[in-house]
């Protein structure tokens, strides 16, 4: 049965987004998505909200026949790194390396976002032949110049690396603009996890000027709505 996830989006949870998790969810279920990984700033809080609300599980299963997907983008000493599958302690700032090991000991994936994005801090080429990533992002959605997309592709042919593309969506409406389609039976977060590294079909499309746009004022106004994660009583 053919599934599709976007591996990269944010809720207002970051700082730099708007949409609730709850708002996340409708529009991915909206475009057929079948689930996504929530990867917000340098923290899980949206996980932990989604659980708390009944939304998600810490078992890895579905919720109503859809499937979130623990993670966080992890602003590393040297550029951003999704971290999936697995719920991190605050690493903003460590060292590509050790925030990697991190997830992986987890039992989670390292994949490099947007690499090669001098606009949005991307890994240099130099630092990404260090680490033993998992998985490139060879596709973002909203990347700054198409160009970066290429490299990153033409990279990770090189290093014969699994590849993803994501929409990166900081609004609802973005998400799933791009996204990756496995054809797999397993539809927990482990299933999911083996399926990235065995390289799936990738769905490719740029986010519309106006969601672009959107993105951009979002960040320049990124420290007015940060939201953080108070359990319900």
């Amino acid at each position: 049965m053919p599934l599709e996830f976007d591996l990269h989006c944010h809720s207002w949870f970051s700082g730099d987004g708007v949409s609730s998790p709850e708002s996340l969810i409708a529009s991915a279920r909206s475009k057929g998505l079948h689930g996504f990984a929530i990867t917000d700033h340098n923290t899980c809080d949206a996980f932990h909200y989604m659980v708390d609300r009944g939304l998600a599980r810490t078992d890895g299963t579905p919720v109503d026949g859809f499937l979130v997907i623990p993670g966080v983008e992890v602003s590393t000493a040297e550029g951003h790194l999704l971290c999936i599958g697995a719920v991190l302690p605050q690493m903003k700032g460590r060292p590509a390396a050790e925030v990697t090991r991190a997830v992986q000991s987890a039992g989670g994936l390292a994949i490099p976002a947007h690499p090669y994005d001098r606009l949005r801090a991307g890994i240099r080429e130099g630092v990404l032949d260090t680490l033993k990533v998992d998985a490139i992002e060879v596709f973002n959605a909203a990347i700054s110049i198409r160009s970066f997309n290429a490299k990153a592709h033409d990279y990770a042919v090189r290093r014969g690396l699994p590849m993803i593309a994501a929409s990166d969506a900081h609004h609802e409406a973005a998400i799933g603009t791009s996204r990756m389609i496995f054809e797999t039976e397993d539809f927990t977060v482990r299933g999911i996890l083996r399926e990235i590294v065995r390289d799936a079909k990738r769905h490719e499309q740029p986010l519309s000027f106006r969601n672009k746009l959107r993105k951009t004022l979002n960040n320049w106004f990124r420290f007015r709505r940060r939201h953080t994660f108070t359990p319900k009583t």
